[in-house]
């Protein structure tokens, strides 16, 4: 056609398409392309199997438009056995699409929505467990709390335990501290850590949340109930930070990580890479938005609690044993998001893995051994006597003393001498030598152990007296008279 546009004959304008001289002229003649010479089929190219059912199904759809269309045909094949066959499930299907698009109830609209630079950020939980990440070799499952701008995708994620208000402050801080800026909102969905329910059936904002949004400068902003997909900016960033942190980790060879702070850095400069390619976006959401004016607030909460006679704390109902010595006086604690430090006196005296949920404990076998081996009978009804096998080996050794001993005092007192070695030597070595007792059939003792693991005392060598000579002090002070002469 174009080549005809420019004044060709029809053997010329056929011959430069690669064509018939035939074919050429009768698209010439009717002056259409061969896509719009296809009229569309109004027939059909065989007879629809399930004409005879048709009317029946489509009422039942009518009155239940939720139903499927592979229960519906599961229900058919059971009614009406042998006219159906499995292989005719995929044509039933569309058969019901058909029906759903032709005659079935509206179906909910989702607005497009325009995203203004600088106007909001977004932030959310997701499961990162996928990505099978482990720490020093131990299986690692955390959440990302992740923050986006929807304008630009800009992105920024911290490393959570769980959709805490902690991890929050965590999450929002280290964005806003990065960006430098603030925007106008910030925008969650209804997660308990920054709403909660009011007697009207609705959600509010948590008052510790509304103040971390205003010491940031700005204006807190949720999603409805139910209508995740108002966050949707973050919820398919979600999906693509985890592709492409997959996609890292295969190129890296290895899932595993030597420490919490190797996994994070690593993560963060993957998201770095990402963000390198959303510059231009940015620098006009920066344009947009205010300087942040305030200081980073502390990234823990800090708790003030006493300390039991059984040299316990009690931090968001969980049970942590501290030293002794602190019994009886009140402790200031720190909760982060991975670990608790415990402060007396503005020294810290401790710091230990944070426990989630309720009624958990961690309980150091080294900070009550010294007054457990002086009082053995309590260890046999201990509230966390469980807590004091520190590994299988010493379980195993605990058992072996029971049937050696008989269950009693005599085969508490055994052990507990060989938990207080542990504590005052190393326990690697105790272990160490518990399984050696244990392999080699040998009776399991706390003198046995201690001379396997008790450093040698180191022997004084006998050195002769030196025998000094006087007399060389003699001739080197008659020389110093001589030259004074």
């Amino acid at each position: 056609m174009e080549e005809l546009s420019k004044g060709r004959t029809v053997e010329q304008a056929s011959a430069r398409a690669s064509m018939h001289r035939n074919t050429g002229g009768k698209y010439g003649r009717v002056g259409k392309l061969p896509s719009e010479l296809r009229a569309p089929r109004t027939w059909r190219t065989r007879e629809d199997p399930f004409a005879a059912d048709w009317d029946e199904i489509a009422a039942r759809l009518a009155d239940a438009p939720e139903l499927e269309g592979r229960a519906l045909f599961e229900d058919l094949v059971e009614r009406k056995p042998g006219r159906y066959e499995p292989g005719q499930l995929r044509t039933f299907q569309r058969r019901v699409r058909l029906w759903r698009a032709m005659e079935g109830p509206p179906k909910e609209v989702f607005f497009a929505q325009e995203h203004r630079p600088g106007e909001a950020m977004q932030t959310d939980f997701t499961w990162a467990d996928k990505l099978g990440i482990t720490i020093a070799g131990e299986p690692f499952p955390h959440q990302l709390c992740h923050s986006v701008l929807p304008y630009s995708n800009w992105e920024s994620a911290t490393t959570a335990r769980s959709e805490s208000m902690l991890a929050i402050r965590c999450g929002m801080q280290k964005a806003t501290f990065r960006l430098g800026k603030v925007p106008q909102f910030h925008q969650t969905d209804n997660s308990t850590a920054a709403t909660h329910d009011l007697r009207t059936g609705k959600r509010g904002f948590n008052e510790e949340y509304v103040a971390l949004v205003k010491h940031l400068g700005m204006t807190p902003r949720t999603t409805e109930i139910g209508e995740k997909e108002q966050n949707g900016d973050v919820e398919a960033l979600h999906g693509a930070l985890k592709r492409r942190l997959e996609q890292h980790l295969l190129l890296r060879g290895s899932r595993d990580f030597e420490s919490l702070e190797a996994y994070e850095s690593w993560r963060d400069q993957v998201i770095e890479k990402a963000n390198a390619t959303r510059v231009t976006k940015l620098r006009e959401e920066l344009a947009m938005m205010r300087p942040l004016q305030t200081d980073r607030l502390a990234e823990y909460r800090e708790l003030r609690v006493p300390v039991t006679s059984w040299s316990t704390i009690r931090v968001l109902h969980n049970a942590y044993s501290v030293p002794s010595r602190l019994i009886g006086v009140t402790v200031t604690v720190r909760v982060h998001e991975y670990h608790i430090e415990v402060f007396f006196a503005g020294e810290r005296q401790l710091e230990t893995e944070r426990l989630l949920g309720r009624n958990g404990r961690s309980i150091n076998y080294r900070h009550i051994i010294w007054w457990l081996v002086r009082k053995p009978g309590a260890f046999a009804r201990y509230r966390y006597r469980e807590e004091l096998f520190p590994s299988l080996s010493f379980r195993r050794a605990y058992d072996a003393l029971v049937e050696r001993l008989g269950g009693g005092i005599k085969a508490d007192v055994e052990y507990l001498r060989i938990l207080h070695l542990a504590a005052a030597t190393m326990e690697a070595d105790v272990e160490v030598a518990l399984v050696d007792l244990l392999q080699a059939g040998t009776a399991v003792t706390a003198d046995a152990v201690k001379a396997t693991v008790a450093p040698a005392k180191p022997t004084v060598p006998e050195l002769p007296a030196p025998q000094v000579d006087l007399g060389s002090y003699d001739e080197l002070l008659s020389a110093t008279r001589e030259v004074q002469r």
